[in-house]
Protein backbone atom coordinates (compact mmCIF):
# COMPACT_ATOMS: atom_id res chain seq x y z
CA UNK A 1 0.00 0.00 0.00
CA UNK A 2 0.73 3.72 -0.63
CA UNK A 3 -0.40 7.04 0.15
CA UNK A 4 -0.22 7.44 -3.66
CA UNK A 5 -0.41 5.88 -7.00
CA UNK A 6 1.02 7.36 -10.35
CA UNK A 7 -2.69 8.39 -11.18
CA UNK A 8 -2.93 10.43 -7.82
CA UNK A 9 -2.34 13.84 -9.64
CA UNK A 10 -4.97 15.91 -8.38
CA UNK A 11 -3.84 17.86 -5.49
CA UNK A 12 -5.99 18.98 -3.25
CA UNK A 13 -6.34 20.89 0.67
CA UNK A 14 -7.90 19.13 3.50
CA UNK A 15 -7.15 18.83 7.38
CA UNK A 16 -5.34 15.79 8.93
CA UNK A 17 -3.93 13.98 12.07
CA UNK A 18 -0.28 13.23 12.21
CA UNK A 19 -0.03 11.87 15.56
CA UNK A 20 -1.84 10.74 18.92
CA UNK A 21 -2.51 14.31 20.13
CA UNK A 22 -6.50 13.96 17.98
CA UNK A 23 -5.18 17.61 16.33
CA UNK A 24 -5.56 18.18 12.95
CA UNK A 25 -3.76 20.70 10.89
CA UNK A 26 -4.04 21.65 7.28
CA UNK A 27 -3.05 19.45 4.76
CA UNK A 28 -1.98 18.97 1.10
CA UNK A 29 -2.39 15.64 -0.66
CA UNK A 30 -3.06 14.36 -4.16
CA UNK A 31 -6.55 12.00 -5.41
CA UNK A 32 -6.26 10.30 -7.73
CA UNK A 33 -7.84 11.05 -11.24
CA UNK A 34 -11.56 10.42 -12.09
CA UNK A 35 -11.95 7.00 -13.67
CA UNK A 36 -14.71 5.57 -15.84
CA UNK A 37 -16.53 4.81 -12.69
CA UNK A 38 -15.61 7.49 -10.77
CA UNK A 39 -17.46 11.17 -9.85
CA UNK A 40 -15.69 14.12 -8.28
CA UNK A 41 -17.18 15.58 -5.62
CA UNK A 42 -16.46 19.59 -4.67
CA UNK A 43 -17.35 18.54 -0.60
CA UNK A 44 -19.32 21.59 1.60
CA UNK A 45 -20.34 19.82 4.67
CA UNK A 46 -18.55 16.92 6.33
CA UNK A 47 -20.11 15.80 9.54
CA UNK A 48 -18.03 14.95 12.96
CA UNK A 49 -18.59 11.50 14.26
CA UNK A 50 -16.78 10.29 17.42
CA UNK A 51 -14.94 7.65 15.39
CA UNK A 52 -13.08 10.18 13.71
CA UNK A 53 -11.79 10.89 16.96
CA UNK A 54 -11.04 7.54 17.35
CA UNK A 55 -8.96 7.37 14.47
CA UNK A 56 -7.24 10.49 14.94
CA UNK A 57 -5.93 8.77 18.63
CA UNK A 58 -5.16 5.72 16.80
CA UNK A 59 -7.88 4.38 20.04
CA UNK A 60 -8.21 1.58 17.78
CA UNK A 61 -4.42 0.67 16.98
CA UNK A 62 -5.34 0.77 13.40
CA UNK A 63 -4.50 4.70 12.10
CA UNK A 64 -2.63 5.20 9.18
CA UNK A 65 -1.07 8.65 9.66
CA UNK A 66 -1.47 11.13 8.13
CA UNK A 67 -5.40 10.31 8.56
CA UNK A 68 -7.94 12.60 7.27
CA UNK A 69 -11.10 12.09 9.06
CA UNK A 70 -14.70 12.68 7.39
CA UNK A 71 -17.30 10.00 6.52
CA UNK A 72 -20.70 12.06 6.40
CA UNK A 73 -20.09 14.07 3.19
CA UNK A 74 -22.05 15.83 1.38
CA UNK A 75 -21.18 17.83 -1.51
CA UNK A 76 -21.82 18.38 -5.69
CA UNK A 77 -20.46 16.31 -8.36
CA UNK A 78 -18.10 18.12 -11.07
CA UNK A 79 -17.22 15.47 -13.26
CA UNK A 80 -18.08 11.96 -14.04
CA UNK A 81 -16.73 8.75 -15.19
CA UNK A 82 -17.77 7.09 -18.64
CA UNK A 83 -19.53 4.41 -17.23
CA UNK A 84 -21.72 6.63 -14.61
CA UNK A 85 -25.22 7.08 -15.79
CA UNK A 86 -27.10 7.36 -12.13
CA UNK A 87 -25.40 10.43 -11.91
CA UNK A 88 -24.66 13.89 -13.78
CA UNK A 89 -22.39 17.14 -12.93
CA UNK A 90 -24.44 19.41 -10.73
CA UNK A 91 -25.75 16.08 -8.48
CA UNK A 92 -26.14 17.15 -4.80
CA UNK A 93 -25.21 13.52 -3.72
CA UNK A 94 -23.78 12.55 -0.66
CA UNK A 95 -21.38 9.97 0.77
CA UNK A 96 -20.81 7.77 3.79
CA UNK A 97 -18.28 5.29 5.64
CA UNK A 98 -17.67 3.12 2.44
CA UNK A 99 -15.21 3.20 -0.08
CA UNK A 100 -15.57 0.09 -1.83
CA UNK A 101 -16.20 -3.14 -1.36
CA UNK A 102 -15.49 -7.02 -3.78
CA UNK A 103 -18.93 -6.15 -5.58
CA UNK A 104 -19.01 -10.58 -5.57
CA UNK A 105 -19.69 -11.59 -2.52
CA UNK A 106 -22.96 -12.58 -1.13
CA UNK A 107 -22.89 -9.89 0.83
CA UNK A 108 -22.45 -7.27 -2.12
CA UNK A 109 -24.61 -8.97 -3.83
CA UNK A 110 -27.51 -8.44 -1.35
CA UNK A 111 -26.81 -5.30 -0.95
CA UNK A 112 -25.18 -5.48 2.39
CA UNK A 113 -21.85 -4.10 1.14
CA UNK A 114 -21.38 -3.10 4.56
CA UNK A 115 -20.61 -6.67 5.88
CA UNK A 116 -18.31 -7.56 3.07
CA UNK A 117 -15.40 -8.99 4.15
CA UNK A 118 -12.60 -6.94 1.84
CA UNK A 119 -14.82 -3.38 2.35
CA UNK A 120 -12.87 -0.27 2.50
CA UNK A 121 -13.85 2.83 4.67
CA UNK A 122 -13.53 6.04 2.77
CA UNK A 123 -10.95 6.80 4.98
CA UNK A 124 -7.75 4.90 6.58
CA UNK A 125 -8.87 1.77 4.39
CA UNK A 126 -6.74 0.68 1.17
CA UNK A 127 -8.58 1.65 -2.06
CA UNK A 128 -8.57 -1.05 -5.26
CA UNK A 129 -5.59 0.20 -6.01
CA UNK A 130 -3.56 -0.12 -2.84
CA UNK A 131 -3.64 3.24 -2.32
CA UNK A 132 -4.71 4.93 1.25
CA UNK A 133 -7.92 6.17 1.14
CA UNK A 134 -9.07 10.19 2.79
CA UNK A 135 -12.02 11.27 4.11
CA UNK A 136 -14.54 14.21 3.80
CA UNK A 137 -12.03 16.69 5.70
CA UNK A 138 -11.14 18.04 2.80
CA UNK A 139 -12.05 20.43 0.11
CA UNK A 140 -13.08 17.34 -3.16
CA UNK A 141 -13.19 13.57 -3.13
CA UNK A 142 -12.76 10.97 -5.59
CA UNK A 143 -15.58 8.04 -5.05
CA UNK A 144 -17.06 5.02 -7.07
CA UNK A 145 -20.29 5.90 -8.21
CA UNK A 146 -21.71 2.48 -6.13
CA UNK A 147 -21.07 4.28 -2.80
CA UNK A 148 -22.48 7.38 -3.59
CA UNK A 149 -26.22 9.15 -2.76
CA UNK A 150 -28.43 11.27 -4.26
CA UNK A 151 -29.40 13.81 -1.47
CA UNK A 152 -32.80 14.96 -2.36
CA UNK A 153 -33.82 18.25 -3.05
CA UNK A 154 -35.40 19.75 0.09
CA UNK A 155 -32.98 18.33 2.66
CA UNK A 156 -30.39 20.51 3.61
CA UNK A 157 -26.68 19.64 2.80
CA UNK A 158 -25.50 20.39 5.72
CA UNK A 159 -28.06 18.97 8.43
CA UNK A 160 -28.25 15.92 5.75
CA UNK A 161 -24.52 14.81 6.18
CA UNK A 162 -24.61 13.49 9.48
CA UNK A 163 -27.24 11.04 7.99
CA UNK A 164 -24.62 9.48 5.88
CA UNK A 165 -23.64 7.40 9.11
CA UNK A 166 -25.53 8.61 12.17
CA UNK A 167 -28.84 8.41 10.19
CA UNK A 168 -28.12 5.25 8.50
CA UNK A 169 -26.71 3.69 11.52
CA UNK A 170 -30.28 3.93 13.56
CA UNK A 171 -32.20 3.45 10.68
CA UNK A 172 -31.33 0.06 9.45
CA UNK A 173 -31.89 -1.57 13.37
CA UNK A 174 -35.36 -0.60 12.62
CA UNK A 175 -35.36 -2.15 9.31
CA UNK A 176 -34.01 -5.29 10.41
CA UNK A 177 -37.05 -5.59 12.93
CA UNK A 178 -39.45 -4.76 10.80
CA UNK A 179 -40.26 -1.40 11.95
CA UNK A 180 -40.61 0.84 9.33
CA UNK A 181 -44.48 0.15 9.02
CA UNK A 182 -47.37 -1.80 10.88
CA UNK A 183 -48.58 -1.48 14.59
CA UNK A 184 -47.09 0.97 16.63
CA UNK A 185 -44.11 -1.12 18.93
CA UNK A 186 -42.92 0.11 22.31
CA UNK A 187 -39.26 1.47 21.38
CA UNK A 188 -36.01 2.30 23.77
CA UNK A 189 -33.34 4.72 23.21
CA UNK A 190 -30.13 4.15 25.36
CA UNK A 191 -28.57 7.73 24.90
CA UNK A 192 -29.38 10.70 23.68
CA UNK A 193 -26.66 12.47 21.61
CA UNK A 194 -25.49 12.48 17.85
CA UNK A 195 -27.00 8.64 17.16
CA UNK A 196 -29.96 8.51 19.66
CA UNK A 197 -31.25 11.79 19.02
CA UNK A 198 -32.08 10.36 15.27
CA UNK A 199 -33.30 7.06 16.56
CA UNK A 200 -35.46 9.37 18.50
CA UNK A 201 -37.05 10.77 15.39
CA UNK A 202 -36.82 7.78 13.16
CA UNK A 203 -39.20 5.82 16.07
CA UNK A 204 -41.56 8.57 16.20
CA UNK A 205 -42.01 9.13 12.11
CA UNK A 206 -42.87 4.95 12.03
CA UNK A 207 -45.58 5.53 14.47
CA UNK A 208 -43.62 3.95 17.85
CA UNK A 209 -44.00 4.53 21.13
CA UNK A 210 -40.34 5.77 22.16
CA UNK A 211 -38.90 6.24 25.04
CA UNK A 212 -35.54 7.88 26.24
CA UNK A 213 -33.42 5.98 28.44
CA UNK A 214 -30.08 8.32 29.37
CA UNK A 215 -27.65 8.89 32.62
CA UNK A 216 -28.33 12.75 32.43
CA UNK A 217 -31.93 13.79 34.06
CA UNK A 218 -31.34 17.31 32.84
CA UNK A 219 -32.32 15.54 28.94
CA UNK A 220 -35.59 15.06 29.77
CA UNK A 221 -37.18 18.08 28.57
CA UNK A 222 -34.97 18.27 25.52
CA UNK A 223 -36.30 14.56 24.83
CA UNK A 224 -39.81 15.01 25.03
CA UNK A 225 -40.17 18.47 24.56
CA UNK A 226 -37.79 18.79 21.62
CA UNK A 227 -37.52 15.34 19.87
CA UNK A 228 -40.74 14.30 20.77
CA UNK A 229 -40.06 11.19 23.11
CA UNK A 230 -43.08 9.41 24.73
CA UNK A 231 -41.30 8.56 28.69
CA UNK A 232 -37.88 8.89 29.58
CA UNK A 233 -36.23 6.99 32.06
CA UNK A 234 -33.12 7.89 34.19
CA UNK A 235 -31.09 4.82 33.95
CA UNK A 236 -29.18 5.26 37.07
CA UNK A 237 -32.30 5.66 38.96
CA UNK A 238 -33.04 2.06 40.50
CA UNK A 239 -36.67 2.78 40.93
CA UNK A 240 -37.67 4.11 37.77
CA UNK A 241 -35.39 1.27 36.40
CA UNK A 242 -37.38 -1.11 38.37
CA UNK A 243 -41.19 0.33 37.21
CA UNK A 244 -40.37 -0.11 33.65
CA UNK A 245 -39.25 -3.93 33.56
CA UNK A 246 -40.56 -5.64 30.71
CA UNK A 247 -41.89 -2.67 29.22
CA UNK A 248 -40.07 -2.26 25.76
CA UNK A 249 -40.39 -4.40 22.83
CA UNK A 250 -36.98 -3.27 20.96
CA UNK A 251 -34.16 -0.93 22.14
CA UNK A 252 -31.42 0.61 20.30
CA UNK A 253 -28.24 1.50 22.27
CA UNK A 254 -26.11 4.31 20.97
CA UNK A 255 -23.88 4.65 23.84
CA UNK A 256 -20.05 4.78 22.96
CA UNK A 257 -19.30 4.06 26.37
CA UNK A 258 -18.69 0.98 28.59
CA UNK A 259 -21.64 0.55 30.46
CA UNK A 260 -23.86 -2.27 31.91
CA UNK A 261 -26.00 -4.03 29.46
CA UNK A 262 -28.23 -6.32 32.38
CA UNK A 263 -30.40 -2.94 33.84
CA UNK A 264 -30.93 -2.03 29.96
CA UNK A 265 -32.14 -5.86 29.66
CA UNK A 266 -34.33 -5.92 32.11
CA UNK A 267 -36.49 -3.44 30.10
CA UNK A 268 -37.25 -5.64 27.54
CA UNK A 269 -40.62 -7.62 27.21
CA UNK A 270 -39.87 -11.55 26.63
CA UNK A 271 -39.14 -11.69 22.94
CA UNK A 272 -37.64 -8.09 23.16
CA UNK A 273 -34.64 -7.34 20.94
CA UNK A 274 -31.59 -5.17 22.47
CA UNK A 275 -29.26 -4.00 19.40
CA UNK A 276 -26.06 -2.28 19.78
CA UNK A 277 -24.74 0.53 17.47
CA UNK A 278 -22.49 1.96 19.58
CA UNK A 279 -18.78 0.96 19.97
CA UNK A 280 -17.24 1.52 23.61
CA UNK A 281 -13.68 0.87 23.01
CA UNK A 282 -13.60 -1.76 26.23
CA UNK A 283 -15.52 -5.06 26.09
CA UNK A 284 -19.16 -4.99 27.96
CA UNK A 285 -20.20 -7.48 30.20
CA UNK A 286 -23.30 -9.61 28.81
CA UNK A 287 -25.08 -11.57 31.58
CA UNK A 288 -26.90 -14.72 30.84
CA UNK A 289 -30.01 -14.78 33.34
CA UNK A 290 -31.68 -11.34 31.59
CA UNK A 291 -31.77 -13.39 28.35
CA UNK A 292 -32.18 -16.69 29.81
CA UNK A 293 -35.44 -15.48 31.65
CA UNK A 294 -36.71 -13.07 29.35
CA UNK A 295 -36.10 -15.24 26.10
CA UNK A 296 -34.45 -12.20 24.50
CA UNK A 297 -31.50 -11.13 22.35
CA UNK A 298 -28.51 -9.45 21.46
CA UNK A 299 -27.30 -8.07 18.19
CA UNK A 300 -24.82 -5.39 16.47
CA UNK A 301 -25.42 -3.69 13.62
CA UNK A 302 -23.02 -1.13 11.91
CA UNK A 303 -23.84 1.02 9.07
CA UNK A 304 -26.59 0.15 6.24
CA UNK A 305 -25.83 -1.04 2.41
CA UNK A 306 -25.90 1.59 -0.44
CA UNK A 307 -29.34 0.70 -1.58
CA UNK A 308 -30.75 1.34 1.91
CA UNK A 309 -29.14 4.68 2.60
CA UNK A 310 -30.55 5.87 -0.17
CA UNK A 311 -33.82 4.70 0.51
CA UNK A 312 -33.16 6.15 3.91
CA UNK A 313 -32.54 9.54 2.56
CA UNK A 314 -35.67 9.65 0.55
CA UNK A 315 -37.65 8.93 3.48
CA UNK A 316 -36.08 11.76 5.33
CA UNK A 317 -37.15 14.43 3.02
CA UNK A 318 -40.34 12.86 2.90
CA UNK A 319 -41.12 12.99 7.10
CA UNK A 320 -38.55 16.19 7.18
CA UNK A 321 -35.67 14.20 9.63
CA UNK A 322 -32.71 16.00 9.44
CA UNK A 323 -29.81 16.17 12.27
CA UNK A 324 -29.68 18.88 14.45
CA UNK A 325 -26.27 20.57 13.89
CA UNK A 326 -24.09 23.29 14.52
CA UNK A 327 -21.70 23.87 11.84
CA UNK A 328 -18.43 25.12 12.53
CA UNK A 329 -15.88 26.88 10.44
CA UNK A 330 -12.53 24.88 9.12
CA UNK A 331 -10.43 26.94 11.34
CA UNK A 332 -12.57 25.65 14.41
CA UNK A 333 -12.56 21.81 14.03
CA UNK A 334 -9.83 21.33 16.74
CA UNK A 335 -12.11 23.04 19.18
CA UNK A 336 -15.32 21.00 17.58
CA UNK A 337 -12.88 17.79 18.20
CA UNK A 338 -12.42 18.48 21.67
CA UNK A 339 -16.46 19.62 22.30
CA UNK A 340 -17.41 16.52 21.18
CA UNK A 341 -14.94 14.03 23.57
CA UNK A 342 -16.67 15.96 26.61
CA UNK A 343 -20.29 15.50 24.80
CA UNK A 344 -20.94 19.36 24.23
CA UNK A 345 -22.67 19.84 21.01
CA UNK A 346 -26.14 19.15 20.28
CA UNK A 347 -26.46 16.61 18.45
CA UNK A 348 -23.92 16.83 15.90
CA UNK A 349 -21.06 18.89 14.56
CA UNK A 350 -20.83 19.77 11.05
CA UNK A 351 -17.70 21.45 8.88
CA UNK A 352 -18.49 23.92 6.51
CA UNK A 353 -15.74 23.03 4.29
CA UNK A 354 -16.63 25.07 1.19
CA UNK A 355 -17.35 28.36 3.25
CA UNK A 356 -20.82 28.49 3.02
CA UNK A 357 -22.33 28.64 6.28
CA UNK A 358 -26.04 28.14 5.65
CA UNK A 359 -28.03 27.09 8.14
CA UNK A 360 -27.71 25.91 11.43
CA UNK A 361 -30.46 23.06 12.66
CA UNK A 362 -32.77 20.68 11.64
Amino acid sequence: MSQTTPNHTLVVSGWAGHDRSGKVTPFTFKRRENGVNDVTIEVLYCGICHTDIHHLKDDWGITRYPVVPGHEITGVITKIGSNVKEFKVGDRVGVGCLACSCLECEYCKDSQEQYCENHQFIYNGIFWDGSITYGGYSKMLVADRRYVVHVPEGLPMDAAAPLLCAGITVFTPFKDYNLLEGPSKKIGIVGLGGLGHLAVKFGKGFGHHVTVISTSPSKEAEAKVRLGADDFIVSTNSEKMQAGKRSLDFIIDTVSAVHSLGPILELLKVNGALTIVGAPAEPMGLPAFPMIFGKRSVRGSMIGGMKETQEMMNYCVEKNITCDIEVVKTDEINEALDRLARNDVRYRFVIDIAGAKTCNGA
